[in-house]
């Protein structure tokens, strides 16, 4: 799915994720682990498209939650093992 994306996106994607992921290297400093990252980013990412009520945007906020937390703790499969090279 990630290499049916434009270009510009995948760019995007893999510097944005292999800046999660650097971050969450650093937990044991930082205290952000892929959890707490998911928790303050996802809601920033993706949205629904229209206002509903607020147990639906609770549970699109955890959805979108689990799909961060995934991505970034697999970011070197997802968007190459070279994820690091980028810094």
């Amino acid at each position: 799915l990630v290499n049916r994306l434009p270009e510009a996106n995948l760019i995007l994607l893999r510097h944005l994720f292999g800046v999660l992921h650097h971050i969450e290297q650093n937990s044991g400093v930082n205290q952000m682990n892929a959890f707490n990252l998911a928790l303050c980013i996802a809601p920033n990412m993706l949205w629904l498209p229209s206002p509903t009520g607020p147990e639906e945007e609770s549970r699109s906020t955890k959805k979108v939650a689990l799909l961060v937390q995934f991505l970034i703790e697999n970011s070197g499969e997802i968007f190459g093992g070279d994820i690091a090279s980028l810094f």
